[in-house]
């Protein structure tokens, strides 16, 4: 396996030796998201496997290139999964692609993020350095968190050949809950349930149907059910439903029109915003199929203290991400310089001039 760090590191010196761009690619399940993908493909599909799991410690690392499926595999057997749900997109989701993209499932708003599942990395620079950063547990160090900054930075950073996540045991219990409510009693009902201590692991909204997820003790989950008094959903019927949710399958994100992600506060009422909405995370999520134009979304997301990103689209010449300040632009741009002096990972991929 150090035969593939030597010749990745190889290349991409050579790469920026010549100020070549790099297109750093997993399982390519994620080539949608962000900007226009530009330069010579490299891959990680080779550089795979399980480094070390250790059950007891709840701490798995694997190599980049690793089946995402292989990963959630190993851990099912020993009764642990990871936390922060995340989406494969497709059957070739790779655990660097996960990562990288920092993309979080319906878990999310009540486990925790990506980022703050990721104990350590090791990664390749644009200077073709082999860098290992934090490690397997968690703890306060001094310094920057780098492990966390590569998270979501889209391969735009460096490139990455290992993670170390913290993984959590499956719930013992789970039950899925149906009610009926409007959009503005459905957002209201999620931030009081916010504020008690049920056990609740996913919410979503859509077309008067709220679902929400309740996991962990049995006695807990029963208790939490009495007390929201919804109708119970067969669990086979669940399962497919947060799995669609999920990975987009369901039939909400079954259109041609623009996706759009709006990140935002989760007491903001209804979005008055044309186009169909989805809502997750209680409210701090609201997925959004619309023609409407760029400027009139991402001015509603503002104005509700968030920002929109356009998920999925033909056509993404308005820019995938909020365009940022002029001061985190600099900061982007001051990481991008130390990272990879060059310029040649992913350019383009999350602003145009990065």
């Amino acid at each position: 396996m150090q035969e593939i760090i030597d010749r990745l590191s190889r290349t991409i010196k050579d790469a920026a030796a010549q100020k070549r761009p790099l297109c750093i690619r997993g399982g390519g399940s994620k080539d949608f998201y962000g900007g226009t993908l530009r330069g010579d493909q490299l891959s990680t599909a080779g550089y795979r496997g399980i480094v070390e799991y250790e059950p007891t410690e709840l701490v798995i690392t694997a190599r980049a290139g690793t089946p995402l499926a292989e990963i959630e595999s190993a851990l099912r057997e020993k009764g642990q999964m990871l936390a922060f749900e995340p989406p494969h997109f497709g059957p070739g989701a790779t655990l660097g692609g996960c990562i990288a993209a920092g993309l979080s499932g319906p878990r999310r708003a009540y486990a925790g993020a990506a980022r703050d599942f990721v104990l350590g990395v090791r990664l390749i620079d644009g200077k073709g350095g082999d860098l290992r950063f934090g490690g397997q547990v968690m703890k306060n160090v001094a310094g920057y968190d780098v492990s966390r900054l590569m998270t979501g930075s889209l391969g735009t950073l460096g490139l990455l050949t290992e993670i170390s996540l913290k993984v959590l045991p499956v719930p013992v219990s789970e039950t899925t809950l149906q009610l009926k409510r409007t959009e503005a009693e459905a957002i209201t009902a999620m931030n009081e349930w916010a504020g008690k201590p049920l056990p609740i692991t996913a919410t979503a909204f859509r077309d008067g149907d709220l679902g929400v997820r309740l996991s962990g003790a049995a006695s807990a989950v029963a208790a939490a059910a009495k007390t929201l008094s919804g109708s119970a959903v067969d669990p086979d019927k669940a399962g497919a439903f947060w799995h669609g949710i999920r990975e987009q399958t369901d039939p909400f994100f079954a259109s041609d029109k623009p996706l759009w992600r709006l990140s935002v506060k989760p007491t903001t009422p209804p979005l008055d915003l044309p186009g169909g909405q989805l809502i997750e995370w209680s409210g701090a999520l609201r997925w959004l199929k619309s023609d409407a134009d760029a400027k009139t979304i991402r001015d509603a997301a503002s104005r509700a203290g968030g920002h929109a990103t356009l998920f999925r689209s033909a056509d993404k010449s308005v820019g995938a991400f909020q365009p940022l300040a002029p001061a985190l632009m600099k900061l982007h741009h001051n990481l991008k310089r130390t990272f990879d002096p060059a310029g040649i990972f992913n350019p383009g991929r999350l602003y145009p001039d990065l």
